[in-house]
Order: structure tokens, then C-alpha cells, then sequence
């Protein structure tokens, strides 16, 4: 009996971490796509599961009461959070924000806005499958992102890419 317990203990361990380390690699695959909610909700889930693990594996030391390790998880939950809020904040980062609209005078009025806004906006003219598209790709800084999709409503297909490095161009002086 002592024996199977070790093995069930064993694999108890190894598909617990299973689960632990694929957490790890969703969470920050969502932070990395900007959905801090979704990330927090899995770190939180992701880090009880290794504390119950550790505490099975560490066994003699004092094993953590029930608040304690919603506070713990709650504390790398909210951690996730402020550091992915932390982040956009911090590094400033471009964002290449690609609209393809019907060619046409709301299109054109949007792509005004655009500029006047003081950003640039390239437009490239297409042909879709149903006629005329414009190709509208606006750089800016991640927190304008909202404010340039709002302008396009849902007249267009949206595309938003991070820019790792940019040179050249014409941008305005608040960047």
C-alpha cells in the first residue's frame, strides 16, 4: 500500500505540473496579446496549483491554510496585472494599425481624422473580391490604438501588430 501511495503521489506530482507549467505558457501568452484579465485568471489558478504541489512535495513544513493561499494567488494574480499594466506604460512601444475599408467618402473622412489626430496614415489602394479597398496602415503608440479603432467602427477589417523598431518616416513630435 506505501508503495502504491509513493507512485499515485509520483504521478500526482508529475501531471500537476503538467497542468502548472501549461498554465505558465497560456498566462503569458495572453499577457503578451494584451488580455490582462484572461492572464490573471489562469496565473491565478496556475500558481495554486504549484503551491498545493509544494506543499505536498516540502510535506513537513507548516502546510498553508486555505486564506493563505487565496492570498498568495491572489498576490501573483494581481502582480501579472500591474506588470503588464506596468508595461505598456513603460516601454512605449509602436503599434501598426492596418484598416482595410470599401473605397469611399466615410473611409476617406475617417482617414482625415486620422491625420488630424497628428498621426500618419498610409493608404494603399486594393481591389477585393466585392470591388475598390483602401489599405489604411497607421502607426502609433499603444495607447492610441482604442482611439484610431473607434474612428473605423466596423467599417473595415482591423489589424493590429506589435512594431519591434522603426526608423525613418514621418512622425509627429509627441512621439
Amino acid at each position: 500500500m506505501d508503495i502504491a501511495m509513493n507512485i499515485a503521489g509520483l504521478f500526482f506530482i508529475f501531471f500537476a505540473r503538467i497542468i502548472d507549467v501549461s498554465c505558465s505558457i497560456v498566462r503569458i501568452l495572453f499577457l503578451v496579446k494584451g488580455q490582462r484579465f484572461l492572464a490573471v485568471c489562469i496565473g491565478f489558478f496556475e500558481v495554486m496549483v504549484y503551491m498545493v504541489v509544494l506543499g505536498y512535495v516540502l510535506g513537513g513544513g507548516k502546510a498553508l491554510t486555505f486564506a493563505e493561499l487565496i492570498f498568495y494567488c491572489g498576490g501573483f494574480a494581481t502582480g501579472n496585472y500591474i506588470g503588464a499594466w506596468m508595461e505598456e506604460r513603460l516601454l512605449n512601444s509602436f503599434i501598426l494599425v492596418e484598416v482595410i475599408l470599401d473605397d469611399g467618402d466615410d473611409a476617406r473622412a475617417s482617414i482625415s481624422k486620422v491625420r488630424d489626430m497628428g498621426l500618419g496614415a498610409t493608404v494603399i489602394n486594393g481591389m477585393g473580391r466585392d470591388g475598390p479597398k483602401l489599405v489604411v496602415e497607421i502607426f502609433c503608440h499603444r495607447h492610441d490604438v482604442m482611439t484610431v479603432q473607434t474612428l473605423f467602427n466596423d467599417r473595415g477589417f482591423v489589424t493590429i501588430s506589435d512594431v519591434k523598431r522603426c526608423t525613418g518616416g514621418w512622425f509627429p513630435k509627441r512621439l
